[in-house]
């Protein structure tokens, strides 16, 4: 039997103070009342950086990235029509898919009335090509055959001019339009076409020349190399066919009238 002195604690009871402050120290550094203040700074901190006023971390914010983050973006009108202006855009309407006749090809062999008179023999003096070729639009080429200065400013450029030819010097059957033009009122009465077919350079120029002289115009033919001009004209009109052979076959052809002559 252990005999305890005076004043002297007991072991156990040693024990048991050293577990009481322990739970105490553990209490206070995570019980609620000393987490409060800490959020609270912490919320303030937030709101404060959410507003713009903070000056804890805004000295470690670069200014240029603060002010290109809060300046409005702007817009140039001019330069929006431009955006995504290479873009696939699908088509206005749904396509035809329309196939041309199994008899397309005929039309350029086909029969006329009457029978195809030859076209004159070519002279290898052919000015006309000359000018012809130096033309890089189809006023361009009307100016270089003499028509009127007035005429040709007053030209414009639609495939239905195409539509517009006199009954005297019509599209072959089978072509096939590239480009038209014309000029009406104020004395004039033009067109140019230009257009390809299947049919050879000779049936063209036979065609040509049975049709205009049939409808009263002396014509000529003259040739240069592998251009073929054929022109002709009657009282105040005239006409001018222009021929170059087609890669792969056929002929390329610039057909211009001009009635107000």
């Amino acid at each position: 039997m252990t005999t305890l002195k005076r004043g002297q604690p007991r072991a156990g009871t040693k024990r048991h103070t050293a577990a009481a402050i322990a739970i105490a120290l553990l209490a206070v550094s995570c019980g609620p009342a000393s987490n409060e203040p800490t959020s609270a700074a912490a919320s303030a901190s937030q709101q404060e950086l959410a507003n713009g006023t903070g000056t804890a971390n805004s000295a470690d914010r670069d200014p240029a990235i603060e002010a290109a983050l809060r300046d409005q973006i702007m817009v140039d009108p001019k330069l929006v029509q431009q955006a995504n202006a290479d873009t696939l855009r699908p088509p206005a309407q749904p396509e035809s898919l329309a196939l041309p006749p199994e008899t397309i090809a005929d039309a350029a062999h086909q029969s006329v009335a009457g029978q195809l008179r030859s076209a004159p023999a070519a002279s290898p003096q052919c000015p006309q090509c000359a000018a012809a070729r130096r033309a890089l639009t189809l006023g361009a080429l009307a100016a270089s055959q003499g028509t009127s200065a007035d005429c040709v400013q007053q030209i414009a450029y639609s495939a239905g001019w195409a539509n517009r030819l006199p009954a005297e010097v019509p599209l072959y059957p089978d072509a096939r339009v590239l480009e038209a033009a014309g000029a009406d009122g104020q004395g004039c009465a033009l067109r140019v076409v230009s257009f390809v077919s299947a049919a050879p350079m000779q049936r063209l120029l036979d065609w040509y020349y049975t049709r205009t002289a049939d409808a009263g115009y002396r014509a000529g033919h003259g040739t240069d190399a592998d251009e073929h001009v054929l022109a002709g004209t009657r009282q105040s009109a005239a006409f001018m066919l222009r021929l170059r052979p087609r890669a792969g076959g056929g002929t390329n052809v610039d057909l211009m009238v001009d009635a107000a002559r």
